[in-house]
């Protein structure tokens, strides 16, 4: 029986690649991409010289019983992704479980995930999190929205930088204008880009310079309600007649 490995990718920068994942993507029988073309790129540059097949949320209901049984029969199976951690917003779940489901071996190397980085440059707390990736488009996208308005922990999503500055002012509207947000964009990159502030300033950033490139929003978690309170009143003292009149 052969084995499975899951092999993270780097989200930008070529030389984020480990060294292990190169000598695993040159050892194996049979390595799957979720875009052929553009994983030549990447294997070209290390001199993989390895089978390469497709394997994308297009195929895999149809790829995932074939691969089983050619790691059954004895063949070691590598499986990436355009960029960033197999399984992650992106195909491996499935040929993942069914591998499991038989009792195949799977080893998944640590490595690249854009959402790591942009985490921990965010400046919010990194020690609980949620991540949500891709929100619905369309149908439950506001009923998810709603459900998080009260969620505590620092949460995460992956976005289109055609719908960015929608996404953000919809998160203005149902998490509260000044919901402090980063938005990292271009992780590893050249023109890597974190631009941070509140839901309602960085929304009106973005409405007026297009973004470009890959995606992650991080959202700071919902205050503790006593910290709203202490918020609340310090505004109403602020704002009292007494206060203004120096007294």
């Amino acid at each position: 029986m052969g084995k499975l490995y899951i092999v993270p990718t780097p989200v930008g920068n070529l030389e984020d690649m480990t060294f292990r994942a190169v000598n695993v993507l040159k050892s194996v029988d049979l390595i799957l991409a979720e875009d052929t073309r553009t994983s030549s790129v990447l294997l070209k540059h290390y001199d993989i010289r390895g089978r390469l097949e497709s394997h994308h949320k297009y195929n895999e209901h149809q790829t995932v019983p074939l691969v089983r049984e050619r790691i059954l029969a004895g063949a070691d199976v590598a499986l990436i992704s355009d960029a960033g951690t197999p399984g992650i917003s992106d195909p491996g779940f499935l040929l993942v479980r069914a591998c499991v489901e038989e009792g195949i071996e799977v080893e998944t190397l640590p490595g690249a995930t854009a959402f790591v980085p942009a985490l921990v440059s965010s400046g919010y707390p990194c020690d609980r999190f949620c991540f949500e990736g891709f929100l619905p488009v369309k149908k439950g996208r506001m009923t998810r929205l709603s459900e998080l308005a009260e969620e505590k922990r620092t949460m995460i999503f992956y976005e289109s930088p055609y719908r960015l500055a929608k996404t953000l002012q919809q998160f203005a509207g149902i998490f509260g204008g000044d919901r402090g947000c980063s938005v990292a964009r271009e992780i590893s990159k050249k023109f890597e880009e974190h631009r941070r502030g509140p839901l309602e300033d960085v929304a009106q950033w973005y409405s007026e310079h297009e973004p470009k490139g890959e995606i992650v929003i991080i959202v700071e978690g919902a205050p503790e309600r006593e910290k709203v309170k202490e918020k609340n009143k310090w505004k109403n003292e602020k704002m009292s007649p007494e206060t203004e009149n120096g007294d």
